[in-house]
């Protein structure tokens, strides 16, 4: 709560909490921790992991949570982003080794290609989509920009971009990615923040501040 709290007071417009246990185990045991956290803030609060029912998502959505993340259920059972949808906002989870839509906290692969699944989603209700490049996430080496310029071409959806960020020069990047007019709507950093590489007032201001389209 503490970390998410220095966050907003940061500047971040969103906190993005992943329960990874739920998300390959299944059992929600960090719910109170989610909670607690939407609780404490201000700014809104975007979850996932282990959402697997209209259950699930009522209860983040009881709790405060903005916005609901559907993962491997979405992947598995489409029809599932509508019926939450009629609870609150939801955001399909995307990730992606390579090009394949991996599931259950990243232990299999799902057999459906980015392609695939972000026409899948186009008109199921999702407000966004959070893609996620498996193999960049946690390296600090920088994003996939090829995958999101493909993402960008794919869907109207708002695409979130996730992964691989490690210094400012990589927001830059994603900031000024324009396919057709399109932008990434959002970028979710996570190791560089802790690591101290990219400042979050910083951050905001790279991506919220003038662009000019390369």
């Amino acid at each position: 709560v503490a970390q998410a709290l220095a966050f907003q007071e940061a500047g971040a417009p969103w906190v993005h909490v992943v329960d990874l246990d739920a998300a390959r185990s299944g059992d929600p045991v960090n719910r109170p921790v989610v909670a607690a956290v939407v609780d404490a803030l201000d700014v809104p609060v975007q979850t996932g992991g282990g959402v697997r029912s209209v259950e699930d998502a009522e209860v983040l959505f009881t709790a405060g949570v903005r916005r609901v993340v559907l993962g491997t259920a979405a992947i598995e059972r489409p029809a599932l982003v509508a019926e939450v949808a009629a609870l609150g906002p939801v955001a399909v989870g995307l990730d992606v080794r390579g090009r394949e839509v991996a599931v259950h906290g990243w232990t299999e692969g799902s057999g459906l290609l980015l392609a695939a699944a972000l026409r899948n989603f186009g008109d199921l209700g999702a407000e966004a989509l959070v893609v996620t490049q498996i193999e960049r996430d946690g390296t600090l080496e920088g994003p996939d920009l090829e995958m999101y310029r493909e993402a960008l071409a794919a869907t109207r959806l708002d695409v979130v971009a996730s992964g691989g960020v490690g210094m400012p020069g990589h927001l830059d990047d994603l900031a000024t990615l324009d396919v057709d007019g399109r932008r990434v709507a959002g970028v979710i950093v996570g190791r560089a923040l802790y690591e101290g590489t990219v400042d979050v007032a910083d951050a905001v201001r790279r991506l919220t501040g003038p662009r000019d389209t390369p």
